[in-house]
This record gives structure tokens, C-alpha cells and sequence, in this order.
């Protein structure tokens, strides 16, 4: 049975955000006055799926999980289907799955998602996220224990969808890019990306990038966006035939778990009772 949709709204200043705990912990709206700065939906309880959201949470693990099964640490595991009857896992559980609010006030809340072992990932952990408006400024912190009696992987990564407008825009600074099998969409090898520095309208990834540095730029006719974070990498995703475009930070390489060598390319082992923390950044200026 699903959860009761339920809707929670912090405000500061010209900034206004809503959430829905129980779709996922998704952000179902974000306004620079009455301006949508993510994708936004003015009836936030009509939305019935994360992916029509502003954007969720990545964890314990960010975009492709090749194949649904995995080796570690001399165990096979296998994931259920979570997207569209694609071959892989994607985004992890706890975009899936209800949140529930510890605190909230009016510019800040804080919600948890406790994941117990089960066909989507075979290892326990609890996640917190605290979200915090300023009146410029949007910051997610979050944190992932383990809370299963062995070892287990983890990444963390977040999914913002921004609203595709004529002149939209995207500046990062990158060493590398991984390039995906079109086929598969799983990565295939790194080659070198100096950067990108484009009109969305000219884009066509959906690729992981390495050696990020600096803060993202994202710029249109009305706002000026800044999206800072702890993590290391960044996937971008530029649908051409969609009215958006995604900046994710995230810690690991996409399918990073099937790599010769995970730890190398993101993904952490969690020793039982371990944390592993992100934090994100999005500051919003009208132009």
C-alpha cells in the first residue's frame, strides 16, 4: 500500500521549497519567487513518481547497476527491477521509498530513510538528509551509516532536474569523460574533456565526468545558478527531446561496483556502523 502523499514547505526570503517525504524524499518544487529554479510542480501532491520531481536523492549507489546483480567481498547478489524494465538497477532505494521528517521549521527540515536488507540491496544502512533554505541559497547535507553486521558498498549522489529554457546554459571544469556503450548506456573508457562550457540546446551527454573542480554554472535568461559539492564527480544528462537537463553530483563512476577496482573510481566500503558523508550547494541569483 502506498503512503498518504504528504507535502512539507520551507521558505526564506524569495526562496520556496516543497518536499514530498513520502515520494521518495523528492523535492517536488523549487522558486525564486515565482520563477521555477528545479523542475516544479505548483500541485506537488499530484506528482506520482519521483522522475516528474525537481530532483532526489541518490543512494547507496548513483545512476546504472549493470545488470542487476553484483559481486562483493565473495558473496553474488542480484537487485529487482526498479526502472521502466530497463536491464539494470538505477539510483539506488531511496529515491523508491518513503521518508519520514525528525524536524523540520521554517527554513530547514531533516528526514531519514532506513533501509533494511531486501531484493532491491542486501545490506542494511539509514540515511539523513538535512536541508537548509537561505534566501540565496538551497544546501543538502547528508550522511549514510551502515548499520548491517558486515561490509558493505556505498555511494551517495544527488539528481536535480533544471527546467530547459532558450538560453540555458552549463559551464564545469573536467579532466576526463567516461563514454557509454549506447547500447548497454554503461560506461565503456575515459577520454580526456577539458571541460564543458555550452548551450544546453548543443548538448548531448548522459555520461559520467571526471576531476571535476570549481562550482557548476548554470545559467538562463532569468536565473544564474552555482551547484558546489563535496562529491568528485558529475553525470550530465541533456535529453534533446526533453524540457530538462540534469547536473548530478555524485561520489562514484557510473557501475563503478563491476570496475577491476571500485574503491579507485568512488565506491566506499562501509565497515559496519561507518558513515560517509556529502554535502551540496545550490546558490540561485536572478539575472
Amino acid at each position: 500500500m502506498k503512503p498518504t502523499p504528504t507535502t512539507l514547505e520551507l521558505r526564506a526570503d524569495v526562496l520556496r521549497l516543497v518536499l514530498r517525504p513520502d515520494l521518495g524524499g523528492a523535492i517536488a518544487g523549487l522558486w525564486h519567487g515565482d520563477l521555477p529554479v528545479l523542475v516544479s510542480d505548483s500541485n506537488a501532491l499530484a506528482l506520482d513518481s519521483p522522475r516528474q520531481s525537481g530532483g532526489f536523492v541518490l543512494a547507496p549507489y548513483s545512476n546504472r547497476l549493470g545488470y542487476r546483480r553484483f559481486r562483493w567481498q565473495g558473496h553474488d547478489h542480484t537487485t529487482l527491477p526498479n526502472f521502466d524494465g530497463a536491464p539494470h538497477s538505477l539510483h539506488g532505494t531511496a529515491w523508491r521509498q518513503p521518508w519520514v521528517v525528525r524536524r523540520a521549521d521554517t527554513a530547514q527540515a531533516e528526514l531519514e530513510y532506513r533501509h533494511v536488507a531486501d531484493g532491491h540491496w542486501p545490506f542494511d544502512f539509514t540515511l539523513t538528509q538535512h536541508l537548509q533554505l537561505t534566501p540565496d541559497a538551497l544546501r543538502l547535507d547528508l550522511s549514510l551509516t551502515n548499520t548491517a553486521a558486515v561490509a558493505a558498498p556505498a555511494g551517495l549522489g544527488w539528481h536535480p532536474y533544471f527546467p530547459k529554457r532558450a538560453r540555458s546554459r552549463l559551464h564545469a571544469e573536467l579532466t576526463d569523460r567516461w563514454e557509454r556503450d549506447p547500447t548497454t548506456e554503461l560506461p565503456t573508457r575515459r577520454m580526456p574533456q577539458p571541460g564543458i562550457d555550452s548551450d544546453i540546446a548543443h548538448l548531448d551527454f548522459d555520461n559520467c565526468f571526471e576531476g571535476w573542480r570549481g562550482a557548476a554554472r548554470i545559467r538562463d535568461e532569468k536565473l544564474s545558478l552555482k551547484l558546489s559539492a563535496s562529491l568528485p564527480y558529475l553525470v550530465v544528462y541533456t535529453p534533446q527531446t526533453k524540457g530538462y537537463f540534469c547536473v548530478e553530483p555524485v561520489s562514484h563512476v557510473n557501475n563503478a561496483i563491476h570496475m577491476a577496482d571500485p574503491a579507485a573510481h568512488g565506491l566506499r566500503t562501509l565497515q559496519p556502523g561507518q558513515t560517509m558523508d556529502a554535502s551540496f550547494l545550490l546558490e540561485v541569483a536572478a539575472v
